[in-house]
């Protein structure tokens, strides 16, 4: 495992967003839905491409609050233009569960 500084971390923008909206992503390789989320007045609302099927519905995602990274440049999935990156971790089957916050804390909120 390679070590990385302080200085290093605080560049990554790990933020709080809350999902606003979920579609299916058909044209993605993978399983995946199109998500619409709202990082807070000072960031925005963001859109990503998540492979997280395997363990939520759209209608499960709807509200829930995920951490994301805001400072990542765009990137083409297919059809669609990524904004942000969602985090999650791997289960043992390698479907992603999605990093989230124990409480409600306000969009926006970086990780510290």
């Amino acid at each position: 495992m390679e070590e990385i500084s302080w200085q290093d971390f605080e560049k990554v923008e790990l933020r709080v967003g809350t999902i606003l909206t979920v579609e299916d992503f058909p044209e993605a390789r993978k399983p995946a839905y199109r998500l619409t989320i709202d990082f807070g007045p000072a960031i925005g609302v963001r859109k990503s491409s998540a492979q997280i099927t395997k363990h939520y519905t759209k209608e499960a995602l709807l509200g829930k609050q995920i951490i994301g990274v805001v400072n990542f440049p765009k990137k083409q999935i297919a059809t669609f233009m990524s904004e942000c990156l969602v985090t999650g971790f791997a289960d043992e089957n390698g479907d992603i569960v999605l990093s989230t916050v124990a409480a409600k804390v306000p969009n926006g909120a970086k990780l510290i």
